[in-house]
């Protein structure tokens, strides 16, 4: 292999890498909060993609536009999902609260199959991401380019707002301890209720995104990476944000590299993201970057 084609590699799997580091955020937020694994993020993901698509082909909104409403409309699911689904639960045992984020993500894939149908849809993509450009002697699809410079300064933004407002704050503190948080003052349940909106809106961007990259549409387009993101917010430590983005990048990049040096194994490359889970999950489950803490209750 020439450095051209690993550069050209290695950016393909940057490019993916910074999708799924958004979406494990999302995860890593609600779990790092709630101790849950929301389980109908990877949905989210796709309507996302949906909401954006309608905006732009069905109401004619410019494409910035049409993207910014639909990870608003996401950010309202995901509040709707958490006041809804998960509040009720809040006392439950865990299993409850599990087997209802498995159930919320079944009802969102099926309502898409049922309001949409199955047959992909085209995505449009903007002119800025269907030019080449030439770096390092490399030919680099603008879609490639795009897509993680756009990742990275979404994650910039969450980084300041997690850890330079008074709002990210407010989430670590209930990240370390929910009754303390509360007893000086804090509306805990208002923090929940932006957190889900905050992940959410992380995961429609990360759906817009993938679509741009890879661009049809279907309602189950977002099982398989958000089981990915899963795997990658596990890699990096479930429960720390920046943890999450490493492991995103180390999933995304592991998995074009397989396919780039060994052609032959293309076709297993889910199988080794899926071992890679399993290694950390054996070997050191807290993740690169997590720490070993008390289980919540």
């Amino acid at each position: 292999m020439t450095w051209v084609t690993f550069f050209q590699q290695l950016m393909n799997g940057v490019s993916l890498g910074s999708l799924y580091a958004l979406l494990a955020i999302g995860y890593t937020l609600v779990y790092g909060i709630l101790g849950l694994i929301n389980f109908a993020h990877g949905d989210v993901f796709m309507l996302g993609a949906y909401f954006a698509f309608f905006m732009i082909a069905i109401f004619m909104l410019p494409w910035w536009l049409g993207v910014i409403v639909g990870i608003v409309l996401c950010a309202i699911v995901g509040m709707t999902i958490e006041r809804v689904a998960y509040r009720p639960l809040r006392d439950a045992p865990r299993i409850s609260a599990l087997i209802t984020a498995v159930g919320v993500s079944f009802f969102i894939e099926n309502l898409g199959l049922v309001t949409v149908g199955a047959r992909p849809k085209g995505f449009p993509r903007p002119d800025l991401m269907k030019n080449v450009y030439i770096l390092a002697g490399a030919r680099i699809h603008g879609v490639t380019l795009w897509v993680p410079i756009i990742s990275l300064a979404i994650l910039a933004v969450l980084l300041f707002i997690v850890y330079r407002t008074k709002m990210g704050m407010a989430m670590r503190a209930v990240a370390k301890d929910m009754e303390a948080t509360r007893l000086m003052g804090v509306n805990v349940d208002r923090v929940i209720l932006l957190t889900f909106a905050l992940g959410s809106a992380l995961a429609g961007a990360g759906g817009v995104m993938w679509a741009c990259k890879y661009p049809q549409i279907n309602p189950l387009m977002g099982v398989f990476p958000g089981w990915k993101a899963f795997t990658a917010a596990v890699v990096g430590g479930i429960g720390n944000v920046v943890g999450a983005m490493i492991g995103g990048f180390i999933i995304g990049v592991a998995e074009i590299m397989i396919a780039a040096f060994f052609p032959s194994l293309t076709g297993y490359r889910d199988a080794f993201v899926f071992g890679i889970l399993i290694f950390f999950l054996l070997i050191k489950p807290s993740g690169i970057m997590g720490e070993t803490l008390k289980e919540k209750v």
